[in-house]
């Protein structure tokens, strides 16, 4: 089986052999990917075991799409992208507080961690004895087997894409605060994407990579899946499809942005079995 239960987190990874057709590398190699992001329950019990504090908590705010600030968020924040005034830069918004002062994540403890930067993604793998996945083995665990230039993890079927991935579907861009506005959905909502079992490779979150050796900058970093904020058709924001990439600071942070891990062999003690 390509599905190995990884006993330390609770998810099942998933074994890749890392053939970098996308970014057309030469080399190699076999890695074990999460089946999904990692939660506000697995981030929790990090920052409980270790006492870490994320770069938004240091930093006093993170990035929250207008729609979905509290109340007392919406109060504070004084700041807006200039470029795209629907993302406000709220005071006290982290990890625990997704939605600024006053919201919280008890309720959404199956849903990925958010408003995590590049530096908390990698600590957060490191305690678990992981690591973030480069972009080549992202890519390739996303396609599962499928030719280059897929256009999703199932294949090329766009009308599968609703009942698939998580985007936005109303009217863009929001302007206001919305009482039960849509954000991030469970990690493992809509079902695995594709034959390898992997979950929301596209939408939902973005998530953090590792550049491969002959792309990376330092002042840089890479994130690829796409988020809830982006479209179908690409008519906003981006396209979800495989080939969504940003880059952002290592130290940026929003509530669309998350991470999965990655390891280069199986952790001891798995049992081989596609279970959970």
């Amino acid at each position: 089986s390509l599905l190995t239960r990884d006993r330390g987190c609770g998810l099942r990874m998933l074994l890749v052999a890392v053939a970098c057709l996308l970014l057309g590398l030469a080399e190699a190699s076999t890695s074990v990917m999460d089946e999904a992001a990692v939660t506000n329950t697995e981030f929790r019990e990090f920052v409980r075991a270790t006492g870490y504090t994320t770069d938004a908590e240091r930093f006093g705010s993170s990035f929250v799409l207008v729609s979905n600030v509290s109340p007392e968020g919406d109060a504070e924040t004084t700041q807006s992208v200039q470029s795209a005034p629907w993302w406000l830069n709220v005071p006290h918004a982290h990890w625990r507080q997704p939605r600024g002062t006053g919201s919280g994540v008890a309720k959404l403890l199956d849903h990925p961690v958010v408003h995590i930067s590049h530096e908390d993604a990698r600590q957060y793998c490191a305690w678990k004895g992981k690591r973030l996945p480069t972009e080549s083995e992202w890519e390739r665990s996303a396609l599962a087997g499928l030719p280059r230039g897929t256009t999703y993890p199932w294949g090329n079927a766009t009308a599968d894409a609703s009942s698939r991935m998580h985007y936005w579907r109303d009217s863009w861009p929001p302007t206001q605060p919305v009482l039960g506005s849509v954000g991030t959905v469970p990690v493992h909502a809509y079902g695995p994407q594709n034959a390898f079992g992997i979950f929301n490779a596209l939408g939902n979150t973005w998530e953090w990579c590792d550049q491969d050796a002959a792309t990376a900058r330092p002042d840089q970093k890479v994130l690829r899946g796409g988020s809830y904020v982006d479209s179908l058709d690409g008519s906003f924001n981006h396209r979800l499809e495989l080939t969504a990439r940003m880059v952002n600071t290592p130290d940026s942070s929003a509530d669309n942005t998350g991470f999965r891990c990655c390891c280069h062999e199986l952790v001891a003690g798995s049992t081989g079995k596609n279970e959970l």
